[in-house]
């Protein structure tokens, strides 16, 4: 195998998606906008009413179906007392590394970008990705370890639009972010005891805006490169804005 080849493939199999349980599986068999690579069963199963109607359905859209032990499924799914004997590798078309977003992208052109950093909750993290996928922004920026894992928690909060948001992911965000950084971006943290509001900020620049994990806020790590620490102005003695509806603002800001 090439070098090329090899990047062609690994590129693929990091657009997989592995989601596990029947209800989770079926549904999303059901959603002809998702694409499914591959079927994972144990062959422990019993052909139940269930497992036959998924098993017909990935039959019908010409999905491959493998049988496995249930050591073997475990592995896949990586999650065996709770994977009810299956799993399927969904894929994200729009599931990108970061290293796709150029130096000439970030300079040549005004780029809006949120990045993630450690927020937890499957239920922000899908909200997170349904706005951003309605807002028209250019994209979510996530660090592959750290985070919510994209599960069928989040494709549920989503509502679906986790196969359609534009998704970038690096392995370490600290260091993409200073690389993009350079590149031209300017990184905005987002804190409650910034001094600056996010509706003065007026940059021509490419901008990311980063959101913090829900206890801690953003890292010292990163906030210690930011350009500028912003606020959502809060009245009426509200501290702080649900970190997914602070995604909402910014996705939407200026639009």
């Amino acid at each position: 195998m090439s070098d090329s080849q090899y990047q062609q493939r690994k590129a693929f199999f990091d657009q997989l998606l592995t989601i596990y349980g029947r209800k989770p599986v079926l549904e999303a068999l059901q959603d002809p906008a998702i694409l499914i690579y591959k079927l994972h069963l144990a062959s422990s199963n019993r052909e139940d009413g269930i497992i036959r109607e998924i098993k017909t359905l990935a039959e019908q859209r010409q999905i491959d179906i493998e049988i496995h032990d249930r050591k073997a499924l475990s592995r896949i799914s990586k999650n065996g007392k709770q994977d009810q004997g299956i799993a399927a590798d969904l894929q994200l078309s729009a599931y990108q590394p970061t290293s796709t977003i150029t130096k000439t992208e970030l300079s040549n052109n005004k780029r809006r970008y949120i990045a993630l950093d450690r927020i937890t909750n499957p239920q922000n993290m899908g909200m997170i990705i349904r706005t951003v996928a309605a807002s028209g922004i250019d994209g979510i920026i996530l660090p592959r370890k750290g985070g919510a894992p994209l599960n069928a928690l989040v494709i549920k909060a989503s509502a679906g639009t986790l196969f359609r948001a534009p998704l970038f992911y690096c392995e370490n965000l600290a260091q993409e972010l200073l690389r993009m950084q350079a590149d031209g971006a300017a990184l905005y943290g987002l804190s409650s005891h910034a001094k600056q509001s996010i509706f003065d900020n007026d940059s021509n620049q490419s901008q990311i805006y980063i959101l913090g994990n829900e206890t801690d806020g953003v890292s010292k790590a990163i906030t210690a490169n930011c350009d500028t620490m912003l606020k959502i102005p809060m009245h009426n003695g509200v501290e702080s804005l649900n970190v997914a509806i602070t995604a909402a603002l910014i996705a939407f800001l200026g639009r």
